[in-house]
This record gives structure tokens, C-alpha cells and sequence, in this order.
């Protein structure tokens, strides 16, 4: 991406720097860990979509165009595929996690991917240790952070807490959970996970390529994570060919997701029954957790996977974590496995987005100096 005069230098920086994977599958197991490089060497990442970013809040699924999701997750199989850090792509840039509601995957894989990035990181793990606590408003709260840090990575349990903050805020915002509204970048992560499974997602759709027929066990309505992984998902709509949302109740989507899902002219239904659409699903995402006003609340338990499940041979398994027992473990070293893949590569999407809305995309090697070293 940057001009130099001296490509030999860089392409050997490149080969000490490629790393092999240490996040295989444990021996005998035969979950799915696709492989990055899939994604880019026949196509290469368009740094020109991805600077559309630069500065931008991320607050939900839908602000994102096709393309720029396609690139990120290019860009996220790069840096999988290198020791990014030599570049130091963040030197000089903080980022406040500011998590007002519990976390464990969300909250340390970005703060992993800011380190990794060579940035540094302001952690507020507990939302109690704030001045919200003694009644100090977001949009406060807000104004202050835009002397500390360059962007902000907030989870909280108020749906419009987004908007609060946002009152003063003028440094970049990312939405990591806001109660029963969005997770944008959990869906980063889940579409990284289903585009190295399937590189062809990151390209226009070709009528050879086969059209996936996507099940949600869920309700989007109250489950964020639920909610953007649609919402995406309707970005992919020419390579989808159905999605079938199953779930307890009769209405599961609320105003806002039926509205779009019209609007994008997308084959959908809906079901309570999960042993009638397993066999045709190519696609199984799922979710247990919904917070609700104050609490979380779980699925009925009818709706639970394990290895005796009826799933197509090829079928893919999505899941956020935490998981109750609605995903057994039994399916933990199966070929329907992705969830694993899914939550390791969370860091990597993340990086991507990060180096994207901050501006840091012109501090890596060209990627035509990193293409070759993938190639197996």
C-alpha cells in the first residue's frame, strides 16, 4: 500500500513475519478452520473501499455496503496470515473500552487486537467503577472521552446509549452490544467465519456458484447478536437463497427488521420447528441469550443441537458465546463446527475495522508483496 524503493527488503520483512496458525483444531477433531488465504490471493483487497471508513461510528449491521464488508474480511485474512505488529499500525493511538455491561470475548478480543496493533488501551471493565454510577450522564461521560482517547468501544445495557454518548462524542464510536439493539461487529466476525468457509461470498454472485439456504435459531427482535447477523446477511442477499428464521414466537423479528426484510425483497419464513428445517439448511445460526429490560432470558429448551441432530452433512454451525446447553459439545470436533473458527477470528475482523476507521490502512506492506506467501 505504501511506495518503497526497496521491495526485496520488504517482501523478506514479509516471509519473518508470516506466521502459521496456533489456532487449529485440536488433534482427532475434525471442526472447520478455514484457510485464510482463500479469501485474497485470487482477489485483492480494495483499500480505496475500506478508507471509507476512516472516522465513521460504528453503530449497526446495515451502514456497512457489501463491499465494504467484503474487504474487511479480506483485509481480517491478511492479517491472519502475517505478525502484523512490526508494522505498528497503531503506534500512537488509545482506545477506551468502555464496557457498562458484562463482557468476555468481545471486550479482550478487541483489546487483543489494539495491542496486537501496537495501540494502547484505557479498559473500564466494570460499569460500576464509572461516574455513571453516581448519576453522571453518557453524553458527559462522552465529552470527556474525547480527551483521552481516539476511539471509543462501549457495550451497555441501555438500547440508546449509543445516541447518549453520541451527544458529545466526536471521536470515532463502535457499538459492542447496546441491550436489545445491535452487535455490529459480532456480525463482522460471523460473516469473516462464513466467507473463509466460502470465498466466493466476497464476489459478485455467479449463477454456478450454489445459493445458501441460512437457518437463525433466535429472535432477532430481542437478541442483538441475532439481529445484525440478519441484518448483514441481507447484504448477501443474490448469494442466499433463503433464510429461515425458527423460533418461539409467532412475531419474531419487531417493526424495524420486518421493514427491511421486505425491502430487500429476500425469501424468508418463519417456524417453531427445528427438526422439519434442519435437513435443508446449509447455515445454522444460533443464539440462547436475549436480554430483556433488566435480565437475560434463554431459548425454550426445544430448540437445542447436538451430533444427533438431523444436519445436512455440509452444514455449517454459527454461535456468539457464551453458550448454554442449547449447543452441545458433543458437535465440538464434528465437521459442523465453525463456532470455534467463528469466535478466533473475531480479533482478526476486528484489527481490520480498527485499522480502517482510524485511518492506518497506508502502514502495512503492499499486498501484492504478501500474496505469494500464502500460497500453499
Amino acid at each position: 500500500m505504501t511506495d518503497s524503493s526497496n521491495n526485496h527488503s520488504k517482501a523478506e520483512a514479509i516471509r519473518k513475519n508470516q506466521i502459521t496458525s496456533n489456532i487449529e483444531p485440536p488433534e482427532g477433531s475434525e471442526a472447520i478452520r478455514p484457510e485464510p488465504s482463500g479469501l485474497f490471493v485470487d482477489n485483492p483487497v480494495d483499500v480505496a473501499v475500506l478508507k471509507q471508513l476512516e472516522g465513521k461510528h460504528i453503530l449497526e449491521a446495515g451502514q456497512f455496503s457489501y463491499q465494504q464488508v467484503a474487504e474487511l474480511c479480506k483485509l481480517a485474512a491478511v492479517l491472519e496470515k502475517i505478525e502484523v505488529w512490526p508494522y505498528h499500525p497503531l503506534d500512537g493511538k488509545i482506545a477506551v473500552t468502555a464496557f457498562f455491561e458484562a463482557s468476555t470475548r468481545t471486550r479482550t478480543s478487541f483489546e487483543s487486537a489494539f495491542y496486537r496493533l501496537d495501540g494502547k488501551v484505557i479498559s473500564i471493565a466494570d460499569g460500576s467503577t464509572t461516574g455513571q454510577a453516581k448519576g453522571e450522564s453518557l453524553a458527559d461521560i462522552g465529552e470527556m472521552f474525547n480527551a483521552y482517547a481516539d476511539v471509543v468501544i462501549m457495550r451497555h445495557t441501555d438500547t440508546n446509549s449509543p445516541q447518549q454518548i453520541l451527544e458529545n462524542l466526536r471521536i470515532p464510536l463502535i457499538n459492542a452490544g447496546n441491550g436489545t439493539g445491535e452487535h455490529p461487529t459480532q456480525a463482522l466476525a460471523d460473516w469473516f467465519a462464513l466467507l473463509k468457509w466460502r470465498p466466493q461470498l466476497a464476489e459478485v454472485y455467479q449463477p454456478r456458484d450454489d445459493k445458501l439456504n441460512i437457518g437463525i435459531l433466535g429472535t432477532p427482535g430481542s437478541m442483538r447478536a441475532v439481529k445484525s447477523f440478519l441484518l448483514m446477511a441481507l447484504l448477501f442477499k443474490e448469494h442466499i437463497g433463503k433464510v429461515t428464521v425458527i423460533s418461539e414466537m409467532a412475531d419474531p423479528f419487531g417493526a424495524d427488521v420486518t421493514e427491511q426484510l421486505k425491502h430487500a425483497d429476500i425469501e424468508y419464513e418463519v417456524s417453531n420447528d427445528v427438526r422439519e428445517h434442519l435437513p435443508s439448511l446449509d447455515v445454522v445460526y444460533m443464539n440462547s441469550i436475549a436480554f430483556l429490560g433488566d435480565a437475560y432470558k434463554t431459548m425454550d429448551g426445544r430448540y437445542k443441537l447436538n451430533a444427533e441432530s438431523p444436519l445436512k452433512d455440509s452444514a455449517v454451525i454459527l454461535h456468539p458465546l457464551a453458550r448454554l446447553d442449547e449447543l452441545d459439545t458433543s458437535l465440538d470436533k464434528t465437521q459442523h463446527n465453525l463456532y470455534f473458527s467463528q469466535a478466533h477470528g473475531a480479533v482478526f475482523i476486528r484489527q481490520a475495522l480498527l485499522m480502517s476507521v482510524l485511518g492506518r490502512l497506508d502502514t502495512l506492506p503492499d499486498f501484492d508483496e504478501i500474496k505469494p506467501m500464502n500460497l500453499k
